[in-house]
Order: C-alpha cells, then structure tokens, then sequence
C-alpha cells in the first residue's frame, strides 16, 4: 500500500521518524488483538470537519479516524495538532490522506467538504458546485466503505443529502443529513431562552405533521 501522509515522516528533510526512534523488540509477542475496531473517515478539515474530528476523539468514540482533505498543507498541520494532542486524550489511531484509498473499511463517513457560498451568490448555484465536488467524493466512499453510514454535513444539506443517497446507491436508512439536527437545537435554544430554562432539559420532536415540544421544568 502507498505510504499516505498519516505516517511518522514528518521529520526535516522527510526523515522517517519511526525508524529514527523506534526499533523492533526482539522476541516480544505481538499486540493482542482487540474486538473492538471502530472506524470513523471526515472529508473535509474546515472548521467543521475538525471539531467533528475533535468530538469523535474526545469522546473516544472511534479506534481509527481517517481524514481526507484536497489541501495537502491544511490536511498535514491538522493531523499534526491531532498527533500532538494524543498524550491527553484517549489511544486512537490517525491516518490522512488526500486518496480516498484511506477511508477503506470505514463504519461512518462525515463528509463536510464544499464550496463556500460567495457573497451575492445564490443557494442554487452553490448547490450546483457542491454537487459537482460531490461526484468526486461519494463515489469512492461508497466502493472503499460499501457497509458505512454516510453522514452529509455539507451546505445545502436537505438536497445534497439526497445527492449523496443517489451517487452511493445505498439504502435510505445508510445516508443521513445533519439539517434536521441542526434546526432543532437552534429551536431548542430558542424555547429555552424564552421560558428561562436549560436548553438540555428542551426536548424537540418535528414531524411532517407538526412538532412537539417537551419540557423538563424539574419541579
């Protein structure tokens, strides 16, 4: 397999810094294999894509998170900061790469690669770049990761959600939107701010049919 930029030649000059500091143990018996192998891939390392990144590493929801990127020089100081900070946080293990070949295996594909919309510009035209860019990005996650669950985070979500459904060929119920999600706990803010109350104790509920609205008062 092609070396990706998730291994240890960071060093000046390229230097392999795996081999520099680290030698085989000789006669050692080999890493005892673990059950439990969670696979998370993020396209995309904007703002967005990094605080998904950083949330699924605090929480220690993944054992392996791959992230893709067509900015070399961002994706290379991300994964550094990532690698950086893997002293204080729980053992999970980084691989980045501008080839999809990476996100192979993956359980759940983030993808918050897009277009920004430029000022003046119409969500129409934005959705027309961003489909452009998705027909590069759903078509391999789909092959490399056929079993994941696609998680669409990228603007205009609602419609590029049924994109990424209709590029992957997978089943309804495996392509998700983060829209929904996102409106309501903006709407959960809203009620709580007006009622006074913790917005975690504000439970919202849309449907087609309407929406209902729980509230814990704790009394």
């Amino acid at each position: 397999m092609k070396k990706n930029l998730s291994n240890s030649s960071f060093g000046p000059g390229g230097l392999d810094l795996t081999s520099a500091f680290f030698k085989p143990i000789l006669n050692s018996d080999p890493p005892i294999p673990s059950n439990r192998c969670t696979k998370i891939s993020v396209v995309g390392v904007g703002n967005v894509g990094m605080a998904i990144a950083q949330t699924i590493l605090t929480q220690d929801l993944a054992d392996e998170i791959a992230l893709v990127d067509a900015n070399p020089d961002k994706l290379r100081g991300e994964m550094l900061d990532l690698q950086h900070a893997a002293a204080f946080l729980p053992r999970t293990r980084f691989t980045a790469s501008v080839d999809y070949d990476i996100t192979a295996g993956s359980d759940l594909c983030i993808v918050t690669a897009g277009a920004r919309q430029n000022p003046g510009e119409s969500r129409l035209n934005l959705l027309q770049r961003n489909v452009a860019i998705f027909r590069h990005i759903i078509p391999p996650l789909a092959k490399l990761s056929p079993n994941s669950i696609l998680l669409i985070v990228s603007n205009p979500v609602d419609v590029l959600t049924y994109v990424a459904w209709k590029l992957s060929g997978f089943p309804v119920n495996r392509v998700l939107g983060s829209g929904t999600n996102l409106d309501s706990s903006r709407f959960r803010f809203l009620i709580a701010d007006h009622l006074d109350v913790n917005a975690q104790d504000v439970q919202v509920s849309s449907s087609v049919l309407g929406i209902c609205i729980f509230v814990d008062l704790h009394i």
